[in-house]
């Protein structure tokens, strides 16, 4: 016997037809002889209603309102699924987030979790061999007793807390792929689906545009060793695909050097011309931006000829590319620039792989195989396990397709 939790999105509960099918994924496991928590988001697409009912009642509404109506999608789903549940001769209740409770921060709409108990979902197994069925996305900012929302993809973060607090065997992620691949299927039919995946790629992955789980479900899932699964919920139920494990690295035999290509097209570029070089101008530019929760990425100086003067260039995510350039403008004086730059129509594509620790040559391999096709890589950053280029957005699929083919992933 193990203990599960089982995690499904949006899409897998989108009406009662999918949600039946979701709980014949649940009976399998439970006629198995296993332990089950299952975690589910709002029904695809009722999260934003809320959200839009928020906007529409008041511009500047109550974030500990907001969270009130927008926690209440996964209520309803969690409800369906337990009816259902027991519809089916199971033997299951519903759970919301404060109940357990999970604990989270005050940061009402994007809180992150800071603990959790899962004493009475045990009690439950133990006593009653009941199904827990979990609101996702939120839990309980016990200060002041008020529900607080985790921000998108926060389901995935419940389900990784959860299963760390009831010692769960492994968190089973179902969504509507049926795994990790190493790249969008969309770009590169030839993609293939990743038997192992280590927590370390998976972050980079899923900071680096792959939609696969929210940054911070691995970040957990890595802290507390929680192998996770990804799967697909629409797979029979009868014979589900295995998916793809999210595990520690010492549990994958045979490493590739590159293990995925990703990219995100959320990506803007800014240049700071002829910025005078001395102390304290690096810190006038990326303080104020940090003030206002802009995170900044790949950044470029370069000297000019006479030393005095620099070009700064650095990327912010799109959505905050009129606020970054405003506030830019606003600490003109202090910052000394000439002239500010910006483009929108940039794509950062990325390729990861632990394998690159003990490889010489990796990035420089992907520059000239970009040259080749054309292909005038912007900027560059890396790390011990990643390197990412900025280009001209109308390269992407081109830039995706070659590096996928350099490093041999498009092969059985």
């Amino acid at each position: 016997m193990a203990r599960l939790v089982m995690k499904f999105g949006g899409t897998s509960v989108a009406n009662i037809e999918r949600i039946r099918n979701v709980a014949r994924h649940v009976k399998r496991e439970v006629e198995a002889g296993h332990q089950v928590a299952v975690v589910v988001s709002a029904m695809a697409g009722k999260t934003n209603e809320l959200v839009g009912w928020c906007r529409e009642a008041s511009a500047l509404h109550d974030a500990r309102e907001y969270d009130a109506v927008v926690a209440s999608g996964e209520q309803v789903t969690a409800g369906l699924l337990a009816i259902v549940l027991q519809d089916m001769g199971i033997w299951a209740r519903s759970w919301q987030g404060w109940q357990i409770p999970i604990l989270t921060d005050g940061a009402h709409g994007a809180a992150r979790i800071t603990g959790a108990d899962g004493s009475r979902i045990i009690q439950h197994f133990e006593e009653r061999n009941e199904v827990a069925v979990v609101t996702g996305f939120q839990g309980i900012h016990q200060p002041t007793n008020r529900i607080a929302t985790l921000g998108r993809g926060g389901s995935d973060t419940s389900a990784v807390a959860l299963a760390a607090a009831i010692h769960a065997d492994r968190c089973d992620i179902y969504t509507d792929v049926d795994g990790v691949y190493t790249t969008d299927p969309r770009i590169v039919p030839q993609a293939r689906r990743l038997d192992r995946v280590s927590f370390e790629e998976m972050l980079e992955m899923a900071s680096l545009g792959a939609k696969v789980l929210q940054v911070r479900s691995v970040e957990l899932a890595m802290t507390h060793n929680v192998k996770t699964f990804v799967r697909s919920s629409f797979d029979d139920p009868a014979d589900p695909k295995p998916g793809t494990l999210i595990c520690d690295e010492e549990d994958i035999v045979e490493q590739q050097i590159v293990t995925g290509i990703a990219y995100s097209k959320d990506e803007a570029q800014i240049t700071l011309r002829r910025v005078a070089d001395k102390p304290g101008v690096a810190a006038a530019i990326f303080v104020p931006l940090a003030d206002a929760n802009i995170n900044v990425d790949m950044i470029i100086q370069v000297v000019s000829d006479d030393t005095t003067t620099t070009d700064i260039t650095f990327t912010v995510p799109a959505a905050d590319y009129e606020r970054a350039k405003t506030i830019l403008e606003k600490a003109r004086g202090e910052i000394n620039y000439a002239t500010l730059q910006g483009a929108t129509d940039v794509v950062k594509v990325s390729a990861i792989g632990v394998g690159m620790r003990s490889h010489a040559g990796v990035a420089a391999k992907a520059f000239k195989a970009l040259a080749d096709k054309g292909i005038n890589i912007r900027a560059i950053t890396t790390s011990e396990i990643k390197f990412s280029v900025l280009i001209d957005a109308a390269y992407t699929e081109l830039a995706v397709r070659t590096l996928h083919s350099l490093y041999g992933l498009d092969k059985a």
